[in-house]
């Protein structure tokens, strides 16, 4: 019998009202406190595992051969229990694969959106499959294409709170009307409290500083791109782990604005071919979709990366600066640019501290 996780104590002390109580500090307690139901829904997913792998060696191909191979996974809570992490390494017969899957729930529409990184091509993040929980199992789609053609793809999960809850994998490439079942994965807890997966030999190293867990000082204009001066101040904390073997770091921020929490989960990759990082942002206020990734790097202890957004439907450059890294301390501002980068508004500037 497994004992508690230090999560769920604190989960089941928040939703008595006592985290308080337990003596944490003030930034632990945002992100033990108690949220919505929803947040409990992959509860039992959290920590370590083993997993053992079953896959169709040919998939809609009319195969029947099927391959063995093991596995593990580390799964991490986010957004507040309304989104996870969950990184995995796959031995797969043809050599270790690495992924990352990402996992938000969206209240308007009651279902959750699951993405997923391939580590072998970090610069692509593949369409989503949304869905649910009912009873002891979850179902969820998307579509996606496979060898150029569109398919539907169908994502199971069964006996969630059993000792060995299983996953599987379907196409479909005739919109539903028949299904192939091409993947499937045995989980064996190991660890209750999540750690991370194994590091690659060499990997890329200019993250190692921002892992682990921070109290940051926020600074924000309160209006970009509108010639302010009036700056909101406001604090927040954050917790970053490796994924991906190293080559990804993903962060889970609150921020404490000032008319109310907000969360954001930041997810860093890795492109060899480019000797660049890219990185996204899920806003945990619009949890439905991933925007385009700034791309960059470090150079002399500086870290700069750039990218195209939209501010109240124009579009802008973004540039997002890593600054004053010590083992202790780093700096993170944002910048706008409505004119190509001919000119830049300092708009956001964020203080970070070991906590």
């Amino acid at each position: 019998m497994l004992l508690p996780s230090r999560r769920r104590l604190l989960l089941a002390a928040a939703a008595a009202g006592g985290v308080a109580a337990l003596g944490l500090p003030p930034w632990l307690q945002a992100h033990a406190a108690a949220a919505p139901a929803r947040a409990h829904d992959w509860d039992w997913l959290i920590g370590n595992w083993d997993v053992h792998h079953r896959r169709l060696r040919e998939r809609l191909a009319g195969s029947d051969e099927w391959e063995e191979f093991g596995g593990k996974s580390a799964v991490w809570s986010t957004l507040g229990g309304l989104g996870t992490v969950d990184d995995n390494l796959v031995e797969l017969p043809g050599g270790r694969y690495h992924g990352l899957g990402l996992r938000a729930y969206d209240e308007a529409s009651d279902r959750w959106a699951i993405w997923w990184i391939d580590g072998r091509n970090p610069t692509h993040i593949d369409p989503p499959v949304r869905g649910g929980f009912d009873g002891d199992g979850g179902t969820f789609y998307g579509d996606d294409t496979f060898k150029g053609k569109p398919i539907t793809m169908r994502f199971r999960w069964h006996d969630i709170h059993g000792a060995k809850p299983w996953w599987e994998q379907a196409f479909s490439p005739d919109q539903g009307r028949s299904w192939e079942v091409n993947w499937r994965n045995w989980f064996t807890r190991t660890a209750a409290e999540p750690s991370p997966l194994p590091l690659l030999p060499g990997y890329e190293r200019d993250f190692d500083f921002l892992a682990g867990r921070w109290k940051v000082q926020h600074r924000r204009l309160r209006q970009r791109l509108a010639n302010s001066d009036q700056w909101d101040e406001f604090d927040g904390s954050f917790v970053n782990w490796p994924v991906l073997g190293g080559r990804g770091n993903v962060g889970d921020n609150v921020m404490n604005f000032p008319s109310g929490t907000v969360r954001g989960v930041g997810f860093r990759a890795y492109d060899p071919a480019r000797r660049q990082w890219l990185s996204w942002w899920l806003d945990g206020r619009a949890p439905t979709a991933i925007g385009a990734p700034l791309r960059g790097g470090f150079a002399d202890g500086i870290g700069r990366f750039d990218g195209d957004d939209s501010h109240q439907g124009r579009p802008v450059r973004t540039r997002v600066t890593w600054t004053n890294i010590t083992e202790r301390t780093a700096r993170w501002s944002q910048s706008s640019s409505a004119d190509e980068g001919k000119t830049w508004e300092l708009n956001w500037v964020s203080d970070f501290s070991r906590a």
